[in-house]
């Protein structure tokens, strides 16, 4: 009896498997974008950048939407559907430290973003900007030319700068303002003394579509 019980208890363990994975099957099913105009597939965005004590700034970026997928999951409940976008993103900023005016900095960006919508509007994204540059501005600097001293005219440095991001944010459907995001940054500002010099961030903003009909805007 035991080893009958030994061998069943294997099986049902493979049959309730089955059966889940048969409820919770995937199906991706890629949207059609190729009849979207450029300024449909095009959103730019706005946000504060920087980490709030001692650096603070803005940020402006757009995307182009490159592939959308419809992944839909079969639950018990019944289906449940989220949208996976791959996008080309690139930005511009600045930041500084407005009480002391150092640490005053402008970099661009550009890269990738994934990001996940679920049915509720709820997003998850990651971006990777693997082309970056920061210039680094100085305060009031001199140099010796000769038996003179001179002051150098906007004294700066320049940087490579990659950076990552993760963050969340609400979509905004048939609004002008299509959604409202939170992400939190890395970036890599090297050579930086013959070394690397890390730096977090906060960007909170928002992304718009110009092109959007006018029953669109009139709801905003």
């Amino acid at each position: 009896m035991k080893l009958k019980l030994r061998l069943l208890i294997p099986i049902l363990i493979v049959f309730v498997k089955v059966g889940f994975a048969q409820n919770l099957e995937d199906t991706d099913n890629p949207t059609n974008i190729a009849n979207r105009s450029f300024l449909d597939r095009t959103e730019f965005k706005v946000s504060y950048f920087g980490n709030i004590f001692w650096n603070n700034g803005l940020n402006f970026g757009a995307e182009y939407l490159l592939k959308e997928i419809a992944v839909v999951k079969n639950r018990k409940r019944g289906q449940r559907t989220n949208t996976h976008q791959f996008l080309l993103n690139g930005n511009l900023g600045f930041t500084t430290n407005f009480a002391s005016k150092t640490d005053t900095g402008v970099f661009t960006n550009y890269g990738v973003t994934w990001r996940r919508t679920n049915k509720k509007g709820k997003q998850f994204s990651i971006e990777f900007n693997p082309l970056g540059y920061y210039r680094s501005f100085l305060p009031e600097t001199f140099k010796v030319n000769g038996d003179n001293v001179e002051k150098v005219f906007l004294p700066s440095r320049g940087y490579y700068a990659p950076s990552i991001s993760v963050g969340i944010g609400k979509q905004r459907p048939g609004k002008k303002i299509t959604a409202r995001y939170f992400n939190i940054n890395f970036m890599l500002r090297t050579p930086y003394n013959a070394d690397i010099l890390p730096a977090f961030n906060f960007e909170y903003g928002y992304r718009f579509n110009f092109k959007k009909k006018k029953r669109d805007a009139k709801r905003n």
